[in-house]
C-alpha cells in the first residue's frame, strides 16, 4: 500500500496573502506546500476594478519585495516580462492601478505549480498522530480528494458584510454590495436615483464614478455615511509607520482591550479616503456647479442607514442623524452598500472551537508567529492570515505588511530563519523599552 504523501502545509484561499506565501515558498527545498482555491482563476475584488482607481499601497508592497527583491515574482519583473516597464518609468507614478495590481496577481499565479484554483476545501481533520487530513472537491469534475499536512495555512479572506436591518433577498440589479459593483453597474445607472450608503475609500470610488455619469444618465446622487466626516486617509509619513514590523509587535504585547483601544485610536489610518480621490471629487462638484448650477447631489455624514423597505416608487431607507438624533426617510431607486467587510471563517474550523483560545467571541488567540494559540501547545498548527485585527492590528489588511506575515511564517515552519526579520525599520519608537 503506498503511503499518503504528507505536505508541510496546505494553504487554504489563494488571495493576496496566500499568493504572496506561495510566491516565498516556491524557491525553497526544505518545505513543501500546496494551496487550493475555489474560484478559477486569481482575480482581486473583480466588482471594484473601477478604471482610473489606484491601489492605495506602493509597487513595493507586491507580493514578495520586501523579503526578497530578487525574487522572479516581483511586480517589477511582471512589467519587464510584460514590456511595460517604460510605460510604468514614464506613468511615473508610486502607486499601482488596481486593474494592473489583479493582472499581476493572476501572472504570478499561472507560474506557481503549488496554486490550484477550481478547487474547494470541504473540511479539515486532526488525525491521531497530529496532522491534518484535508477533504478537497474539484469543480471541474466534482471529484473529491483527500490530502495530509502537518500544518494548515487559513487564508480565506473577508465577505462581504451588510447589516442585519440592511440585509435582504433583494435584486442584485437594485441593491448591492460594492463587492460587485461592476456587476450591476449598468442597471444601478438606470435607476432614476442613486444611494450611496457607507464610508471609505470603496464608497468614495463608487460615488466618484456615479458622480462622472451622473449628468449623462440623469439620476439624483446621495451618498450617506455614518461617520463624523468625508475625511481623508493619514498620509503623513511618520504617521504611515503604524504599519511597521515595530509597530506590530508592540500592538501585539498588548492586552486585548488596550488593543481594541488602539484600532478605534487608529481609525483614520485604516479608514480614511486618499486625498487624491477627495480632491477629484470636490474638483468636479465644483466644475459642475458652474454657473451656480443645482447640483442633485446629496452628501451627508453624521448619518446611519436603520432599514431598508420596498415601495411603489423605489426602496424607502430609515435614516437617522445620530448627533442631533433626528429620523428621517429617504427614497432611492438604486442602493450601493459600502459595509465594509468581515474574516471569512470556515465552518470546519468549530471542530477546534473547544481547544482553542478565545479572546472573544469569533476572535481566537494568535501567536506572534501568526498560529492560532490552543489551550494545549500543538506540533502541528493552524496559521492563518484571516481574522487578525484584534491580534496584529490595523498591518492585519494591509497589503505592505502580508509579506513580513509570510516571512515569519515561513520562518516557523522551517524552524530556522529563512527570511531575515527588519529589526529596525522606523524612526520612532512605541515604547521605553524597545
Amino acid at each position: 500500500m503506498t503511503k499518503m504523501k504528507v505536505y508541510d502545509f496546505i494553504g487554504i484561499g489563494i488571495g493576496p496573502f496566500n499568493l504572496s506565501l506561495a510566491a516565498l515558498a516556491d524557491p525553497i527545498d526544505s518545505i513543501n506546500g500546496i494551496f487550493f482555491e475555489q474560484e478559477e482563476k486569481f482575480i482581486w475584488h473583480p466588482g471594484m476594478l473601477i478604471e482610473g482607481t489606484d491601489l492605495q499601497s506602493p509597487f513595493l508592497a507586491d507580493l514578495v519585495t520586501f523579503a526578497d527583491p530578487t525574487s522572479p515574482f516581483t511586480f517589477l519583473n511582471y512589467l519587464h516580462k510584460h514590456e511595460r516597464l517604460y510605460a510604468f518609468y514614464f506613468f511615473n507614478r508610486f502607486a499601482i492601478p488596481r486593474r494592473e495590481y489583479s493582472d499581476y496577481c493572476h501572472w504570478a499565479s499561472q507560474q506557481l505549480s503549488s496554486c490550484h484554483f477550481s478547487k474547494r476545501v470541504e473540511d479539515v481533520k486532526q488525525l491521531k498522530d497530529g496532522t491534518f487530513e484535508v477533504k478537497v472537491r474539484s469543480l471541474d469534475n466534482d471529484e473529491t480528494s483527500i490530502f495530509h499536512s502537518k500544518h494548515i495555512i487559513l487564508g480565506t479572506g473577508s465577505v462581504p458584510m451588510i447589516p442585519s436591518d440592511l440585509d435582504h433577498d433583494w435584486p442584485k440589479s437594485d441593491v448591492v454590495h460594492t463587492s460587485m459593483y461592476l456587476d450591476q453597474e449598468v442597471a444601478i445607472k438606470d435607476g432614476k436615483s442613486v444611494t450611496v450608503i457607507g464610508s471609505g475609500q470603496s464608497a468614495a470610488e463608487i460615488f466618484y464614478d456615479l458622480l462622472q455619469d451622473q449628468k449623462k444618465r440623469g439620476y439624483s446622487l446621495s451618498w450617506f455615511t455614518r461617520s463624523t466626516g468625508i475625511f481623508q486617509k493619514e498620509d503623513a509619513k511618520l504617521g504611515r509607520e503604524f504599519f511597521s514590523p515595530e509597530y506590530i509587535d508592540y500592538f501585539h504585547q498588548l492586552d486585548f482591550p488596550n488593543r481594541l483601544e488602539a484600532l478605534d485610536g487608529l481609525h483614520q489610518v485604516r479608514n480614511g479616503i486618499d486625498p487624491e480621490m477627495l480632491k477629484k471629487i470636490y474638483e468636479l462638484l465644483y466644475h459642475r456647479s458652474i454657473p451656480s448650477e443645482e447640483l442633485s447631489v446629496t452628501i451627508q455624514p453624521l448619518t446611519e442607514a436603520n432599514h431598508v423597505t420596498k415601495h411603489d416608487d423605489g426602496y424607502q431607507l430609515s435614516l437617522r442623524q445620530w448627533q442631533m438624533d433626528k429620523e428621517f426617510k429617504h427614497i432611492s431607486d438604486k442602493i450601493v452598500l459600502a459595509t465594509g467587510y468581515k474574516p471569512a471563517i470556515p465552518e470546519w474550523i468549530s471542530r477546534f472551537a473547544d481547544d482553542i483560545i478565545w479572546e472573544a467571541e469569533k476572535r481566537f488567540k494568535v501567536t506572534e508567529d501568526y498560529y492560532i494559540a490552543f489551550k494545549k501547545e500543538q506540533k502541528n498548527r493552524i496559521y492563518t492570515l484571516t481574522n487578525l485585527e484584534h491580534t496584529h492590528g490595523a498591518s492585519a489588511t494591509n497589503l505592505g505588511l502580508s509579506v513580513l506575515r509570510n516571512q515569519k511564517i515561513i520562518n516557523s515552519l522551517a524552524g530556522k530563519t529563512i527570511y531575515p526579520i527588519p529589526e529596525r525599520s522606523v524612526f520612532q519608537q512605541f515604547s521605553q523599552d524597545e
